[in-house]
């Protein structure tokens, strides 16, 4: 063998050794990129719920801002899967509003959602729910695979939020080697979709430098005045752009049509046939907040100083509120009148009987103008708004809200004093309040202290611009839904324990008994009757005394009225002094410390035992004593018996026949004494 070919054969081996080496190089580097890849956190969006997510665990990244009213969260600890991700993340206490990564686990439905405030955020109440979920901190279980990408149901895919069209995925079926088949792609069918309610929020420029300046501002007849709408050209901008952006095609979306799988293909391909997608109806029907069961007005300002921009943004501020209630015929029910010149109302209790529908009657209102007569239209709410045809239920708090721009144009003091006593909590939110030079313009200084139902501040909310206003909707309806401190609900109707004690003595005769079970009858009828409310009880003395029923014997006006018809007349000697004690051992010792306590005495003549210690007892113990006196009574006696002062508390008729004169003038004393309580 020559030396050429030795030379050539060591060149072939050097080239094969060369390859050999810079494959298994190459295999290396091969196998560092099929390395596992990373786990990467999915994002959401805040308005994401997690019944659109199919994955029964995996953890997210929530963005910042979560902490906001229209994200709707429901329950607590263990929240239904209709609940935005973030915003029970954010109630929970695992995130902040700042926002971050969190484990989400489904878990099975519940009966029986419990709402609560935490952490800012209201969380509302639902019946029942088919799947729930629980949110921990982001910490991966062992064992436990997350999915980098999540599976969201087809129906509701967050590509809906991208644009006009909503594409669920253009799925390609790769080509099969060995097979003829050509890849295949989904072609895309037309479907009409329901656009989901989003929340519009408004443009918030800072405001020009010209506005932020304090400078005095003309007023006729004590009406702000601003010269210039600094927002108008802003508003209307931002108006136009956004219609833009909502107009155009109707939202389609790109679902696989029917197709040939190919041979060999099959569910590892990628493709999920879309009935698997399919899932109920995500939408929950809703009877309301139980724990918010108010019927709730707004009295906002449409007066021409306001401007179209302050208007929008109180319209938004309505939205929110909206939002943030569970309105519903089993929780909260909300109207609202609009003031100017002269009040109309907008839309009654039973307009509008859950969150979406108030929202959308909102948006469609349109400014009146004119001036801020509030006290006018405090008087318009107290005489028609809360009535039976508009759909005030009579059983749950009436509460008015509010709000102006400035200070009213008119006097608010004594039409509010009659919509107190008429039940009525009026909450005031007084908008970029007089500053110090305008002072002098204020028709009525001091007007929210002289409106609201209590001067403790729980009802008044002062907001230094309407740019802040946006942050009273949660403070607000955490005082409005705490029907417990709702003082004003209480009305000298609806918040005594009344007990009678009637004169069965033989002077009263059987034809005049009758007469005063009658009085008896008018008087309890002006009262509302319920185991919460008013209640009667009712005690016959002679000699002697008997318990004819007590103060939870009956709890409706119709089986009061009918037990006074059944008294039977006693006949006897007359012992008002022993009744008296009687009466405070046995109704009013019964009675609810949060009841005010009215006893109503009817007696025909003199006792025979002493009424003064009796009297002095009734008193000391906070029984309001009212003692009234036919024919023969002793008038001395009646004042020594009634609360003093005596000329409110004692009245003395010379006839059985004339009783009933009384009934009026009595009860408007018992409301005049109610509502003459201090308002601290």
């Amino acid at each position: 063998m020559g030396p050429t070919v030795l030379t050539m054969k060591a060149s072939v081996i050097e080239m094969f050794l060369v390859l050999l080496v810079t494959g298994i190089h190459s295999n290396k580097e091969i196998a560092k990129k099929i390395k596992r890849p990373k786990f990467t956190v999915p994002q959401i969006n805040c308005d994401v719920k997690a019944g659109k997510i199919i994955n029964p665990e995996f953890i997210v990244k929530c963005p910042a801002g979560c902490q906001d009213p229209k994200y709707h969260v429901y329950g607590t600890d263990i929240y239904a899967s209709y609940s935005s991700v973030c915003g029970a993340a954010v109630h929970s206490g695992v995130l902040n509003n700042s926002g971050g990564k969190i484990l989400v686990r489904k878990v099975a439905g519940q009966s029986g959602y419990k709402g609560s405030y935490s952490n800012g955020v209201q969380s509302l109440s639902l019946p029942r729910w088919r799947e729930s979920f629980v949110i921990s901190e982001s910490k991966p279980q062992k064992g436990v695979t997350y999915p980098s990408a999540l599976t969201y149901s087809a129906s509701k895919s967050p590509a809906a939020k991208a644009g006009k069209y909503e594409m669920t995925k253009a799925f390609h079926l790769p080509f099969l080697p060995g097979t003829t088949t050509q890849p295949i792609t989904l072609m895309p069918t037309l479907a009409t979709t329901v656009a989901e309610d989003t929340h519009t929020n408004l443009p918030r420029p800072s405001p020009p430098a010209a506005f932020a300046a304090s400078s005095p501002r003309p007023q006729p007849v004590g009406h702000r005045s601003r010269q210039t709408d600094f927002w108008s050209s802003t508003a209307s901008t931002s108006s136009q752009t956004s219609a833009g952006a909502n107009t155009g095609s109707p939202r389609q979306d790109y679902v696989g049509a029917a197709f040939q799988q190919p041979m060999g293909a099959d569910a590892s391909l990628g493709f999920v046939p879309k009935e698997e997608f399919s899932t109920q109806s995500l939408e929950p029907v809703s009877q309301g907040d139980p724990n918010c069961r108010v019927d709730l007005s707004f009295l906002i300002d449409g007066s021409s100083s306001l401007g179209r921009r302050r208007f929008r943004i109180q319209k938004q501020f309505l939205a929110d509120i909206a939002q943030a209630l569970d309105i519903g015929p089993a929780g909260p029910l909300m109207g609202i009148v609009q003031y100017g010149d002269n009040p109309a109302t907008q839309f009654n209790l039973k307009t509008h009987m859950n969150s979406q529908d108030l929202k959308a009657a909102i948006e469609k209102m349109a400014q009146r103008g004119g001036l801020s007569n509030v006290g006018r239209a405090i008087s318009f709410v107290t005489k028609n708004f809360f009535s039976k045809v508009n759909g005030n239920r009579g059983s749950a708090p009436n509460v008015a809200v509010v709000l102006v721009d400035g200070w009213p144009t008119d006097k608010v003091e004594e039409v509010s004093r009659l919509a107190r006593e008429s039940g009525i909590n009026i909450f005031f939110i007084t908008i970029e309040g007089a500053v110090e030079n305008e002072k002098h313009y204020v028709v009525e200084p001091n007007f929210a202290n002289k409106a609201v139902c209590r001067t403790n501040g729980f009802y008044t909310f002062n907001v230094q611009s309407w740019f802040g206003l946006r942050k009273t909707v949660q403070p607000l309806l955490k005082r409005v839904c705490d029907t417990d401190r709702l003082a004003c609900s209480k009305t000298c109707f609806n918040s005594a324990d009344i007990g009678f004690v009637i004169d069965g003595s033989s002077s009263v005769g059987t034809g005049n008994f009758r007469t005063v079970l009658q009085f008896v009858a008018n008087l309890s009828k002006e009262f509302e009757i319920s185991e919460t409310d008013t209640r009667i009880g009712a005690v016959q003395y002679t000699y002697e005394q008997r318990l004819e029923f007590g103060f939870d014997k009956y709890s409706t006006k119709s089986d009061i009225l009918n037990a006074i018809k059944r008294v039977g007349y006693w006949s006897g000697g007359t012992s008002t002094g022993a009744a008296i004690n009687y009466a405070l051992e046995q109704l009013f010792k019964k009675s609810k410390p949060n009841k005010r306590k009215l006893m109503i005495l009817i007696t025909d003549g003199r006792s025979y035992d002493d009424v003064r210690i009796p009297a002095m007892a009734a008193h000391y113990k906070g029984v309001i004593t009212y003692a009234i006196g036919v024919a023969w009574a002793a008038q001395d006696e009646l004042e020594i018996i009634a609360t003093y002062p005596a000329r409110d508390h004692s009245f003395f008729v010379d006839e059985f026949d004339n009783l009933y004169k009384f009934v009026p003038q009595i009860i408007q004393n018992i409301c005049t004494e109610f509502n003459s309580q201090p308002r601290n």
